[in-house]
């Protein structure tokens, strides 16, 4: 076991949304479902916690309630091999309800924020040449999802 694993809480749907975020990444499984005893909290046999892999990464999800909901002050960064992969995320992380958000960012429809990202654009925003990857900047700032073609454009000036 890692020895740390993010814990979302969720509103209830803590084993709908583990089954999506693994059915979105490949390599991803489902761990454990802990189900409530007759100790409780909540109905027995509902499911308090959920404990799966996404491509490797330990998760778990628990059932907690309506006190806390996410926000982008936590997110999670995706890193992406090609403009396939970003629209293959983009697409399927937005299905059912998820909102666009800028710079390559979204919410899913759990509330949970992503950050969509071409590796090439890590790679030209880390330029030496700080010519190059101020344009980068600029030209992702400007964008909802990123278009890899367009920041290698802004790169080349």
């Amino acid at each position: 076991m890692q020895k740390i694993t993010p814990f979302l809480w969720f509103d209830g749907q803590a084993e709908e949304a583990a089954n999506f975020y693994v059915s979105v990444f490949p390599n991803s499984k489902i761990r454990r479902v802990l189900r409530v005893g007759d100790a409780g909290p909540g109905p027995k046999g509902s499911v308090l916690t959920v404990e799966f892999e996404l491509d490797g990464q330990p998760f778990t999800a628990l059932n907690g309630g309506p006190q806390y909901k996410f926000n982008e002050a936590v997110s999670f960064v995706i890193d992406c091999g090609s403009q396939e992969e970003v629209d293959r995320y983009w697409e399927k992380l937005l299905d059912g309800g998820g909102k666009e958000i800028a710079c390559g960012w979204l919410r899913d429809r759990y509330g949970l924020a992503w950050q969509v990202t071409p590796r090439i654009l890590i790679e030209m925003l880390n330029d030496p040449d700080e010519k190059k990857s101020a344009r980068v900047m600029r030209a992702m700032m400007d964008m909802v999802k990123i278009d890899v073609s367009a920041i290698e454009k802004a790169y080349r000036g």
